[in-house]
């Protein structure tokens, strides 16, 4: 199963289970300084986290393209008459075709583009839509504990890694947040993982691994690392 697919599978519980990306999403938005934008473009936009924080800091907007290759996520999207949702696969590079017609004032992506299977291609696509945006990434030390206990290799990029792909295109200020998110039972913790879409959907525990987690796990909550970035576009000349 591909990330889109577990995402859209989960779509109508994701809002109830994505506590962290929607932190997330509230303080990408309260890094944003300027208040008034003719077009704003958020990628990867999920049920609409990053919409709801923009609305509730009066960001002012004539256009809010919202793109997401979950056709289940588009349509849980609040919708307005100021709102449009396209189809959108940052990891094709013929999709830039569909939503590159336009320079947008801002783009704005959070939680989405660690999922990104060729990250210099996707960076450096995203650097010609516009010359100001918001990033947020989760990094390889999210569930960092799960993976040593399990032995699997975390799916997403390091910090490192995605920094430094992020420097070929941008000049980029970083900041780094750790959260947590506390369980009353590994059971519970790793029926959210399922249910949160946050692992992915990729590879899927065996049960012998789900009794050795339920077993050895030590914690009573699962690590998140955020990777956070204020960005403006190099010169590609």
């Amino acid at each position: 199963m591909n990330v889109i697919e577990q995402f859209s599978r989960f779509a109508n519980l994701y809002e109830t289970h994505n506590i962290i990306q929607s932190q997330v999403a509230k303080k990408l938005v309260d890094m944003i300084e300027y208040r008034d934008y003719k077009s704003i473009i958020d990628i990867g936009c999920g049920s609409g986290s990053i919409y709801k924080n923009i609305i509730k800091n009066s960001i002012k907007f004539k256009e809010f393209v919202v793109a997401d290759l979950s056709t289940e996520m588009l349509e849980i999207h609040p919708s307005s008459s100021k709102i449009k949702k396209v189809s959108f696969d940052f990891n094709n590079i013929n999709s830039f075709e569909d939503i590159g017609d336009d320079n947008y004032d801002m783009v704005i992506s959070s939680s989405a583009l660690q999922w990104s299977q060729d990250l210099d291609m996707t960076l450096k696509e995203i650097s010609k839509l516009s010359d100001k945006f918001y990033f947020a990434f989760f990094t390889s030390n999210t569930f960092k504990t799960l993976h040593k206990t399990t032995r699997l290799k975390s799916p997403i990029y390091t910090k490192e890694f995605i920094e430094e792909h992020l420097n070929n295109y941008y000049n980029s200020s970083f900041e780094v947040m750790n959260y947590q998110l506390d369980f009353d039972s590994v059971y519970n913790m790793l029926r959210y993982i399922k249910q949160s879409g946050v692992s992915g959907g990729r590879k899927q525990l065996s049960y012998k691994e789900i009794k050795k987690v339920i077993e050895d796990y030590p914690l009573d909550y699962l690590e998140f690392e955020v990777l956070f970035v204020k960005a403006t576009a190099k010169d590609q000349s």
